[in-house]
């Protein structure tokens, strides 16, 4: 298992209530309300918070394998995330995938910048040989 060397940030919440309650950062930057999937509550769930930070994060690795190609990343470059929750042998679990869109950037080249930012990205490295990820160019 990696180690952290050098902590460069905390992101620091606290939620009560579980899927039906609140979570709050540290700073007050994320005041949310959580709901679970498919019910009829006024807040988002754990689901579309993973997907929305992991596309985000997804992004910066491009931004930096982009850099390291000397390719300029287009500024409409963007990932749709989906994270499916669901069961089981053995209780519930998540799956992912990511469809990256890298409009003007020819196919080779934008295959090796998500294959480099799938081996950067921290989330990528935390869910690797954890859940299933499927990875597409759109």
């Amino acid at each position: 298992m990696a180690r952290i060397e050098n902590v460069l940030y905390t992101g620091k919440t606290h939620t009560t209530g579980g899927r039906e309650g609140a979570a709050r950062s540290s700073d007050g930057r994320l005041d949310i309300q959580l709901s679970s999937p498919g019910s009829n509550g006024k807040g988002t769930n754990p689901e579309q918070l993973f997907a929305a930070g992991w596309s985000a994060c997804f992004i910066g690795a491009l931004g930096l394998a982009a850099r390291a190609l000397n390719v300029t990343l287009p500024a409409d470059t963007a990932v749709d995330a989906e994270v499916d929750l669901g069961t089981g042998e053995g209780g519930y679990f998540l799956q992912a995938r990511l469809n990256v869109s890298l409009p003007g950037v020819s196919r080779d080249v934008a295959q090796k910048l998500v294959d480099t930012a799938h081996q950067t990205c921290p989330y990528s490295k935390a869910t690797r040989g954890n859940i299933d990820v499927e990875i597409a160019l759109v």
